[in-house]
């Protein structure tokens, strides 16, 4: 028999994830020798046995990996059996080595698996009732890593000695707990506290469970710890309970979501396409957007005016245990004040989370890195990720080049996410939120350190947002580092791009709020040829003034006095809600010189709900519009009234649309059918526009971008339009269309800028 002895190299998502316990299963039964270990670059294997066998290794470590792993690659390279480093009889792990920089993508946090789960539920297991039970199959992983390579004393279990039976569990080839980092009991593991804040009460372990699931059957609000930070938790049944919640919370009208005990139990609340029931039970356990059922049990209150409701299954066995105990939906929203960063550290929650809750469900294992939950709308034609966090960060995406330097991409202002870039991939953060709030922008701080540190990449260039007074701008200027500038648009296209492989040029079509133009105004309604080297913008919608700056975001009726203006209406007539003396001095100042200017498809959006009938003024980012299009869903698109919009010299305007659908709905025309109609004749001109700049510019491919397309009911008139031009369409999918998908979108401009020095 001739032996062979190779080192295979394994990249990719291969720690965290029970892979060393794989390999050496699988080479035990091969009866090959050597070992196995992890890295600061991943896996290594150094194997000897015959050639065919190792092939079969090889073979089985993409083929048969672990569920929560991602191989990239397997590399192999001859080595000489006399090398050191050889163990010559039988198979083992060994101790991982931390030396040079890491690269090992980080596993992301991931719902208890079935097996975990049916231990929790058993009278007769030792981990009944247990809520940190986990195996290489499940539990946290990037919410607790301190650095790679992935080992206890790495994460934030390093304090928690291992008892006999775990250890026992731990070095146990055949145990699905075999090398499981977070491996604990109730022996010597994590345990909960409950602090009843009113009486000063506090209980531990079980005891702590069953005080926190009295308090919400009694209508309390409750924060409860999870992986990623603090949730606030009510009834979701009792509009009393949740409106106590919104009042503390200071959050007026945002929906909350809601989790329910199984996918039974969603069925009950909304209605389950195959797409939404498979992001639902999905490892990564998303909150789902989906059309809510008519009969379900949760309160108007969770969700006010709008269709769809936010649901989600339990990823923890804490919050299995909680829904069983409580047996009702319970809201689960993120553990803060409105818009401020969800609390994770317990001295933060006790202290911001205090006056907004009744108790508090906590325990003792600490939080690394706070991780909101995703949101994945499943209510379109196809799923569609709006916020990318806990159980897809930090998930490295491909590029379809590799740059020749490393990037750190730092993302907008609103819905931060930041990048960097290593080889072929780029790695974005998690959901950071809204950097206008102090801390906010700490914890984008914080990853801005620890993202580059945790994948060892040092960067070369910092990649930016256009507009001058952005934190993250000022802070990119900061740095020491060669900087690129990148338009906010264009950062939008160019992420669609990288999600579906492509460098080639398109027309990029994107809607959304506002975002700094290369003329020094606010764009936001642009159509223009891009590739990942550069952008021309062809067309736009009409510029409006914004009278009262970012007062007109949070007052929409201004921007539906400057359409009325632009149509030829008379706003007082037009808004009968708004105070004439408030419409009079916001016509005077739209019409001063040197006003703010916007091409924003947003913000038109926002004029049309208003002037159909729409709240004049918002509690959360887009309110009016979403409302706008919730009421569009509820008429019949048979016999919709045809609009016609005006293109001239590149400027596509809506002015007479805004004039028929005000006209119509003085003379007492349906509200909903009229919004409808304004979303169908503004999504057929639009794809109509581009459809002429591809024709143009002999391009066939477009893509749909920016946060308006968040509306499901434009991107389908668009994306069938198009497809009726006989067009090929991009949308998105795995990166957020609004800006937590911009710093995806700069890593890739930055880095095939790169290329060319």
């Amino acid at each position: 028999m001739t032996l062979t002895r190779r080192r295979l190299r394994v990249t990719g998502t291969v720690q965290g994830v029970g892979y060393r316990p794989f390999v050496y299963r699988h080479a035990v039964d091969l009866g090959l020798r050597g070992w196995v270990r992890n890295d600061s670059a991943g896996v290594l294997i150094d194997v000897e046995g015959e050639a065919s066998t190792i092939d079969i290794l090889q073979r089985l470590l993409v083929e048969q990996a672990p569920p929560l792993a991602r191989v990239t690659s397997v590399t192999s390279e001859i080595v000489d059996s006399t090398a050191a480093g050889y163990s010559s009889e039988g198979f083992e792990i060994v101790g991982s080595d931390a030396a040079g920089a890491a690269s090992a993508p980080v596993s992301i946090d991931s719902a208890t698996c079935d097996d975990c789960l049916a231990e929790v539920l058993d009278p007769g297991d030792r981990r009944y009732r247990y809520p940190f039970t986990n195996c290489t199959n499940c539990g946290p992983r990037y919410t607790i890593v301190l650095r790679v390579p992935y080992d206890r004393p790495m994460t934030t279990m390093a304090g928690f000695a291992m008892c006999p039976d775990c250890l026992a569990e731990y070095h146990d080839p055949a145990n699905r707990r075999f090398h499981a980092q977070p491996n604990a009991c109730p022996a010597c593991g994590p345990r909960l506290v409950w602090h009843d804040l009113s009486s000063g009460q506090r209980a531990t372990g079980d005891a702590a469970l069953s005080a926190a699931s009295a308090a919400l059957r009694s209508g309390k609000v409750v924060g409860v710890k999870g992986i990623g930070g603090y949730h606030l938790a009510v009834d979701a049944t009792d509009a009393a309970a949740v409106g106590e919640l919104r009042r503390r919370k200071a959050r007026d009208d945002k929906p909350f979501a809601v989790m329910v005990a199984d996918l039974e139990s969603a069925a009950t609340v909304v209605e389950l396409t195959a797409a939404a029931r498979a992001e639902l039970t999905s490892p990564r356990r998303p909150i789902v957007l989906a059309i809510r059922h008519p009969s379900d049990s949760v309160t108007d209150a969770v969700a006010p005016r709008l269709p769809e409701l936010g649901v989600m299954l339990p990823y923890t066995p804490l919050h299995h245990l909680l829904l069983a105990d409580v047996d009702r939906p319970l809201v689960m929203t993120s553990g803060n004040l409105s818009d401020e960063p969800i609390a994770h550290e317990d001295r933060d929650a006790e202290s911001r989370l205090g006056p907004l809750v009744d108790g508090l469900l906590s325990h003792d294992r600490a939080i690394h890195i706070r991780c909101d939950d995703s949101v994945v709308r499943a209510s379109g034609r196809q799923p569609q990720l709006l916020r990318r966090s806990r159980g897809y960060a930090p998930e490295p995406l491909s590029l379809p080049f590799e740059p020749s330097r490393a990037v750190l991409a730092l993302g907008a202002e609103l819905k931060s996410t930041i990048a960097v870039t290593k080889g072929s991939t780029v790695v974005p953060s998690h959901h950071l939120g809204d950097l206008e709030h102090l801390a906010t922008y700490r914890a984008f701080l914080q990853a801005v350190d620890h993202l580059p540190a945790l994948y060892g990449v040092t960067p070369e260039l910092v990649a930016h947002d256009l507009h001058p007074e952005y934190l993250s701008s000022k802070l990119a200027e900061e740095l020491d580092i060669p900087t690129v500038a990148v338009q906010h648009h264009h950062a939008h296209v160019a992420a669609c791009m990288v999600e579906h492989g492509r460098t080639d040029p398109v027309v990029g079509v994107t809607f959304d709020g506002l975002g700094y133009g290369t003329d020094g105004t606010m764009w936001g309604g642009e159509v223009m040829i891009a590739d990942l080297g550069g952008f021309e913008r062809i067309s736009h919608l009409r510029s409006a003034p914004m009278p009262g700056g970012v007062a007109a975001i949070r007052e929409p009726w201004r921007m539906a006095a400057v359409w009325a203006i632009h149509a030829g209406v008379d706003p007082a007539r037009a808004l009968p809600a708004v105070d004439a003396t408030s419409v009079a001095a916001v016509a005077a100042l739209a019409e001063r010189p040197g006003a703010v200017t916007t091409t924003s498809a947003g913000r038109l959006f926002d004029a049309v709900a208003v002037l159909l009938g729409g709240r004049s003024r918002v509690t959360y980012e887009a309110q009016a519009a979403i409302e706008l299009e919730a009421l569009a869903r509820t008429a019949s698109r048979r016999q919709l009234p045809r609009y016609e919009l005006v293109c001239e010299d590149g400027v596509l305007d809506p002015s007479p649309l805004v004039a028929a659908l005000t006209r119509d709905h003085a003379a007492g025309m349906d509200s909903a059918l009229l919004a409808a109609a304004f979303h169908e004749s503004f999504g057929r001109a639009a794809a109509a526009l581009a459809a002429g700049v591809a024709s143009d510019a002999g391009l066939d491919t477009v893509v749909l971008t920016g946060g308006v397309f968040q509306n499901a009911l434009l991107t389908e008139v668009v994306e069938s339009a198009l497809t009726a031009f006989g067009l090929r369409v991009l949308v998105h999918s795995l990166v957020p269309p609004n800006d937590g998908g911009i710093s995806v979108g700069q890593a890739a401009i930055a880095g095939w800028i790169s290329r060319s020095g």
